[in-house]
């Protein structure tokens, strides 16, 4: 038998994030990852130079006589997800839902085609991962049996299409696509060729039959999603799913929506009985209500994940080192960032934090990385050198630059209204922010500083022990 061709141009490809190459390489010259290039099988033979016009099964039509009512959105019952998807799932979508192992997809996508299917709408849910005992003994702890939810235990995409004509269903989840084989395809399951035909594949399935599909992906320990970039071009919805092992909150992130915004994030928290909303999540991320007891090294501000305001507590420690070169340990926040704010500190606002131990942290696994919360990270660690608490009831919000000034930061009217909401009631903004705070409740006592130095000044955290 003869050896099957090959392309004479770009035969390798990256499994990672599909970068092709005429001759191998061991580290792909896109992703650098090391060993993830191999050689891809191509079909032999060759287009023809003009392609013969076919009758189209459906005419064009106007766009003003295109019928809206298909693309009509369908609550998935999980108002969180609704809320990240804009609104419900829309026939014919196809969602990509990646995140990492153990973070609870599977958990949420169960709760979720429950919840459908105890609409009176039929749901299929394809395992390729667990067998069908296993996902069923998950769905009696969390409460998540329904006879209109079909369960199948299948990883070749030819036979998933087949519980597809018999089961009939309006919404499939695909769990996951790395485990998926379609017939005809090369490589082994989860390869970058075979996800790119079943996620084709599934596409053309759920545009055909207005089917909803949501899809299961893998990410790779850098944090992106595994297989080839072309699986987010194909999907109609890529949403993160993140969340902190050793922390019960979990966060559902939209980073492309042809059907909505894509800023939007979904709060939950995981239990022991399966996954719940968090419709008001500040609370999470606080040790105190309305910061009536504050200790040293701590400091209120309010961050904005898509368009919700969430209330973040940063904690800080700084301690003298033994070290000669001392540690700087943070959880939760931007390591550079942080550095910048101690440089910023000790040159701008004489916080004397050379030999000194600086820890800072967030409350509750909470990530931040918004540049408004630079204030509070600024005033946590003045307040743990000087070990002075701040005063009780204190919200700051501002970005810092280099030069120690504070600049205004979008959307602080939002931001103090959630935090005046959890009974919050003095506010530490850059100066001009006040006008577009607008009219406050009388209790509500709003400071403007013009930079870091005046910001420590106010509270007496200006110079070292």
């Amino acid at each position: 038998m003869s050896r099957p061709k090959t392309a004479a141009r770009d035969p390798y490809v990256c499994s990672e994030c599909g970068w092709t190459t005429a001759k191998w390489v061991g580290r792909c010259g896109e992703c650098q990852q090391w060993g993830t290039v191999v050689e891809q099988g191509v079909r032999t033979g060759s287009l023809s130079r003009a392609t013969r016009p076919v009758a189209p099964s459906h005419q064009a039509v106007p766009i003003s006589e295109v019928r809206g009512e298909a693309a009509h959105r369908t609550v998935t019952g999980v108002g969180e997800l609704d809320r990240v998807l804009g609104g419900g799932l829309v026939p014919g979508a196809v969602v990509l839902l990646a995140g990492e192992p153990g973070v609870g997809k599977s958990t949420l996508l169960l709760e979720v085609a429950a919840a459908w299917a105890q609409r009176g709408r039929r749901t299929l849910y394809v395992t390729g991962e667990e067998s069908a005992a296993q996902v069923r003994m998950r769905a009696e702890r969390t409460g998540d049996l329904s006879e209109q939810l079909y369960l199948a235990a299948e990883t070749d995409l030819a036979t998933v299409l087949g519980h597809l004509e018999q089961v009939s269903p309006s919404l499939l989840v695909v769990d996951s696509v790395q485990t998926m084989v379609a017939e005809g395809a090369d490589g082994t399951a989860g390869g970058v060729t075979q996800v790119r035909a079943v996620t084709a594949e599934l596409v053309r399935v759920a545009k055909l039959h207005h089917l909803a599909v949501i899809i299961v992906g893998h990410v790779t320990k850098d944090g992106s999603i595994a297989g080839p970039r072309t699986l987010e071009h194909l999907v109609d919805v890529v949403l993160s799913f993140e969340g902190d092992r050793h922390s019960g909150f979990r966060m559902v992130r939209a980073t492309k929506n042809r059907f909505g915004a894509a800023d939007e994030v979904g709060c939950f928290e995981m239990r022991e009985n399966g996954i719940v909303e968090v419709p008001d999540p500040s609370g999470l991320f606080t040790s105190t209500t309305g910061g009536d007891r504050t200790v040293p090294g701590t400091c209120i501000t309010v961050t904005v994940e898509g368009r919700r305001p969430l209330l973040a507590e940063i904690q800080s420690l700084v301690a003298t080192s033994p070290l000669q070169i001392p540690r700087r340990t943070n959880h939760g926040v931007d390591s550079s960032r942080v550095a910048m704010l101690t440089a910023v500190l000790e040159r701008r606002a004489a916080q004397p934090l050379g030999n000194k131990d600086v820890y800072v942290s967030t409350v509750g696994g909470a990530r931040v990385v918004d540049p408004a919360a630079d204030l509070a990270i600024a005033l946590a660690i003045a307040s743990a050198t000087r070990d002075i608490a701040p005063p009780p009831g204190l919200m700051a919000l501002g970005e810092i630059g280099l030069a120690g000034e504070l600049r205004r930061v979008p959307g602080a009217s939002r931001r103090v209204a959630e935090a005046i909401r959890l009974g919050f009631r003095t506010v530490l903004v850059p100066a001009g922010s006040e006008e577009e705070l607008g009219r406050l409740p009388g209790t509500v006592r709003v400071l403007g500083v013009d930079s870091v130095l005046a910001a420590l000044d106010l509270f007496g955290l200006v110079g070292g022990h």
